[in-house]
């Protein structure tokens, strides 16, 4: 049986991230995942919050990264967070957005070895034991935590490119996949496949999340505008090769590329193209939707995940999904 999750950005006033999480509960998500950077809320204040005013749904950080944080305060986060939540709290890792990164003054080196050695800290510090790492990424030497947390907190990877989803298959409780094509979530299954194979483990053990940008509403027209936006960082950040298996037009996204780099947003906006909308996300109404997912789990995806914008009102759509999606699956 798929799960559901979705994913809040804290950009918002904090009770409306616990709102909305509190109404996904309602609704019949098994996940929520609020994302990580330093330009909104703390992600762990937020987790917090909700974690008290829920009882069932699944939390976590999706996805943090090892640069801004080292992964011993991850650990500590984690543990504390399963402390008021146990047996709810799972926790996402990525290596995080480079260009980003760069504009705080960290360097996006060995992305590899930063998640990997990210990883093996959290569970060695959850599971309440001594962590001593002399890795490519980190050195750490005798760090333990004075607590251990009342239940194992699964670890998630957050991967796009070949190696980081063959990684997020050889060690991963889970792998979050920026996508929402078909097309694009086969390639990252068959590698996830692959490194599940190559630490001979089962795929049954590995819980594949499509994390896809997403956006409901009665209205198609209404569903596909508020989807814009987000489709064109989309374009923005995606290499040619992507845009090329899509069959996008390379000048066309150029101007997007071009337009969002000097801040013209309107400018980027205007020009994202259907085809772009119907590659990089899953928008339209309840039975497009529906028919959509159908095919996106074919992939083998276990977890779909609805993702920003979700839709042009977020708590109508909440409950949409609630009453016209979940239940069919």
């Amino acid at each position: 049986m798929v799960r559901f999750g979705i994913e809040f950005v804290p950009r918002d006033v904090y009770w409306r991230t616990v709102y909305y999480t509190i109404e996904a509960e309602k609704a019949g998500f098994n996940y929520v995942w609020i994302t990580d950077h330093y330009n909104n809320r703390n992600v762990y204040v937020t987790l917090t919050l909700i974690a008290n005013y829920t009882d069932r749904i699944k939390l976590g950080p999706g996805v943090t990264n090892p640069y801004v944080c080292s992964p011993v305060f991850t650990a500590t986060a984690v543990a504390s967070l399963a402390e008021i939540a146990p047996g709810r709290v799972v926790c996402g890792i990525g290596a995080g957005d480079k260009v980003t990164l760069t504009m705080i003054g960290l360097t996006w080196r060995k992305p590899l070895a930063h998640v990997r050695e990210c990883v093996q800290a959290i569970r060695t510090l959850t599971a309440g034991e001594v962590l001593n790492l002399d890795g490519k990424a980190f050195k750490i030497k005798g760090a333990r935590l004075n607590y251990k947390p009342p239940s194992e907190i699964p670890v998630y990877i957050g991967a796009q490119g070949p190696a980081m989803l063959r990684l997020a298959g050889e060690i991963g409780d889970g792998v979050l996949v920026n996508a929402s094509h078909p097309k694009d979530l086969e390639l990252a299954v068959s590698r996830i496949k692959e490194g599940v194979s190559r630490a001979g483990r089962s795929l049954e053990t590995v819980d594949i999340g499509a994390y896809t940008s997403f956006s409901i509403a009665e209205d198609e027209s209404k569903a596909v505008k508020a989807v814009i936006p987000v489709v064109a960082f989309i374009v923005g950040g995606s290499p040619d090769v992507v845009l090329e298996r899509h069959g996008i037009d390379l000048e066309k996204a150029n101007v997007i590329k071009d337009a969002l780099t000097k801040a013209k947003f309107g400018k980027a906006f205007k020009n994202v193209t259907e085809d772009m909308v119907e590659a990089f996300s899953i928008a339209g109404t309840p039975k497009q939707c529906i028919d959509k997912i159908e095919e996106v789990l074919k992939t083998g995806v276990t977890q779909f995940v609805v993702g920003s914008p979700i839709g042009p009102n977020v708590l109508k759509a909440i409950k949409m999904i609630g009453e016209k999606i979940i239940p069919v699956f």
